[in-house]
């Protein structure tokens, strides 16, 4: 990848080992989609890029790649957040959220309905689009303290999860469960919160 000078002054540093923290990060995303409601912590060490969570910036760090395309909503378009990604995964940014393997959401009040995302088709589910919505708070079980939130149930849950994100309104239950009926098409979702990373599975069902 040609990049000038200028460019490069715009690049954050990546991970220190890229090779040991990328497959470590990689790990605790997966980890984190496998366990729907639990919360990991991602990204603690990374340079912090003005507008971008250490959770999310890890958990892109380690999940792009040169064959991927990632769309940025408005809030996340800032040139060092695109360059320094493309600098160190050789993704491509995606023009639209339909064209996107990947997206990243600056916050929920920009999150586009989930329809518009790939869902992947029956032969290949896997190629739909994973979405990171960057949130101000997650509340796990142990965070709650008797607020409201949603239980969760699905494949990795024993018996019941429970989650709150307050930024996440009423509109996006319905959308989850329109996500979900399309199984096994769907996006993917992960909530970060700062060093704080949740994964929801389209096959993971949240209600309150």
């Amino acid at each position: 990848m040609h990049m000038s000078a200028l460019d490069l002054v715009s690049v954050a540093p990546g991970f220190a080992d890229p090779v040991f923290e990328s497959q470590a990060a990689f790990r605790s995303c997966l980890a984190a989609l496998a366990t729907p409601g639990a919360v990991v912590s991602l990204g603690a060490g990374l340079e912090a890029v003005p507008g971008l969570d250490a959770a999310a910036s890890a958990l892109l760090l380690s999940l792009l790649d040169q064959d991927t395309r990632l769309w940025l909503s408005p809030g996340a378009a800032d040139s060092r957040i695109a360059t320094s990604l493309k600098f160190h995964t050789g993704c491509a940014l995606a023009a639209s959220p339909e064209e996107a393997d990947f997206a990243l959401i600056a916050g929920a009040s920009e999150l586009p309905p989930l329809d518009v995302f790939s869902a992947g088709s029956q032969e290949y589910p896997e190629r739909s689009a994973t979405v990171v919505v960057q949130v101000p708070a997650i509340l796990d079980a142990g965070r709650l303290n008797g607020a409201a939130g949603w239980r969760l149930s699905g494949p990795g849950i024993r018996r019941e999860a429970r989650l709150s994100v307050p930024s996440l309104g009423a509109d996006f239950l319905s959308q989850w469960e329109a996500n979900g009926a399309k199984f096994p098409r769907g996006v993917d979702l992960y909530l970060s919160c700062g060093a704080r990373l949740c994964g929801l599975p389209r096959t993971t069902r949240l209600e309150i």
